[in-house]
C-alpha cells in the first residue's frame, strides 16, 4: 500500500476507473452477443445492430477499446446483417 496521500487518491481513483471500464467493456459484448441472438433468431436485427453499433463507437471515443478494433467490430456486424436480409 502507498504512504503519500496522493498516492493513495491514485490507488482509488484507479480502482474506480477499472470498475467503469469493465462494466462498458462487459455492456459492449453483451450487445453483440445479443445482435448475435438477434440474427439467429431473425427479429429486429436492426435495432439490435443499432445499439451494437452505438456502443462499439462510444466505447472507442472512451478509449475502452482501439478504433481500429472498433471499426473491425462493426465491420464484421454489418456482414453478418447484411448476410441475415
Amino acid at each position: 500500500m502507498p504512504n503519500i496521500k496522493s498516492a493513495k487518491k491514485r490507488v482509488l481513483v484507479s480502482k474506480l476507473n477499472n470498475a467503469k471500464n469493465r462494466a462498458a467493456k462487459t455492456e459492449l459484448k453483451t450487445n453483440v452477443k445479443k445482435f448475435d441472438a438477434a440474427v439467429a433468431a431473425g427479429d429486429d436485427v436492426q435495432a439490435a445492430y443499432k445499439t451494437a453499433v452505438k456502443n462499439i463507437d462510444q466505447a472507442a471515443a472512451k478509449g475502452i477499446i482501439h478504433k481500429n478494433t472498433a471499426a473491425r467490430k462493426k465491420s464484421q456486424l454489418t456482414k453478418k446483417l447484411n448476410n441475415a436480409q
